[in-house]
């Protein structure tokens, strides 16, 4: 199967008994798995210092795996961007090595695709993922296809609603060779006004977060708006919003208030429903690459099949 590289770019290895079952998982599939030498390393809340773990992204890179693979996210690659050697892991990616994650990954994806173009994969991380008790079938599968290069797309099914508040378009290809991006949305928000912010025209722009309230996640897509973002894209997307608590000072304010209120700012479609994020059911998304996105009812596909990696 495929060479796996392990690396903790971000916070620190807590849940060992995770990591290790994580590991378990990916060698039970038949994968060859090899670990950075600082993989579980430990500086306060992050996974070794600054140097450490800039160093570990490099050696990644210089790995000739066939996947990078995160341990996990938490926080700490928007302090160490100006750090990362972007050749070199473009480089690396040219040569077949895929870099996947999420959450504070998104920081180096769109840091990544911002100064090279380079394509990396949203998805999986070694412990939330592969290390859960009971790891996610469809999961697996679309990490099974990212790895042998035979994903051509991801489909998904809209929520009444949604299909309901765009049945005013009409079926078909709403956004045609479209750049892929976005992931965490406090991340990237985090990166606007810096030079790792990509500066995306016709995309098509996935976003997912946790432990959000949707009066912030509204604040932050706010800001997005206002620099001028939201109105370049083809389509804004939806993934998982999850683990946030709702009060009884919201009075009916709930993340569907979010969403209908964006549709209402924007002339791109709104959808929603997207199975990624910080959940069990995960897609493998392309960030940076070309996709057509295609829409029929509740049905939604985005398709990067047509397009060279």
């Amino acid at each position: 199967m495929a060479h796996i590289y392990i690396y903790s770019p971000s916070g620190a290895v807590r849940d060992k008994a995770a990591f290790k079952r994580g590991l378990a998982r990916l060698k039970k599939l038949g994968h060859e798995v090899e670990l950075d030498a600082d993989a579980l390393s430990s500086h306060t809340r992050f996974a070794g210092d600054d140097a450490t773990r800039l160093a570990a992204i490099h050696r990644a890179s210089d790995s000739g795996a066939d996947v990078a693979l995160i341990s996990r996210g938490g926080y700490g690659l928007t302090r160490i961007l100006p750090g990362i050697k972007y050749k070199q892991v473009a480089k690396a990616i040219a040569k077949g090595t895929q870099f996947v994650g999420l959450s504070d990954f998104t920081a180096f994806q769109n840091a990544l695709l911002a100064k090279t173009g380079a394509v990396t994969w949203a998805g999986p991380a070694l412990g939330e993922d592969f290390g859960a008790k009971e790891p996610d079938d469809i999961m697996e599968a679309c990490f099974d296809d990212m790895v042998s290069g035979q994903g051509e797309g991801a489909g998904w099914q809209l929520s009444k609603s949604c299909a309901s508040a765009n049945d005013k378009r009409r079926p078909g290809v709403w956004a045609h060779d479209a750049v892929l991006w976005g992931g965490n949305l406090a991340v990237l928000v985090s990166l606007i006004g810096t030079p790792y912010f990509p500066q995306i025209q016709n995309g098509v722009l996935f976003l997912e977060d946790v432990g959000e309230h949707p009066y912030r996640i509204e604040r932050m897509l706010s800001q997005l708006l206002h620099a001028g973002v939201l109105a370049q894209q083809k389509a804004i997307v939806f993934g998982q919003f999850s683990n946030y608590k709702l009060t009884p000072h919201d009075k009916g304010f709930k993340l569907q208030s979010v969403v209908d209120w964006l549709r209402t700012q924007v002339k791109a479609p709104v959808l929603t429903d997207l199975p990624f994020g910080h959940v069990a059911t995960k897609l493998c998304l392309p960030v940076g690459q070309k996709i057509d996105l295609l829409v029929e009812g509740r049905d939604a596909l985005l398709l990067w099949a047509h397009t060279d990696h």
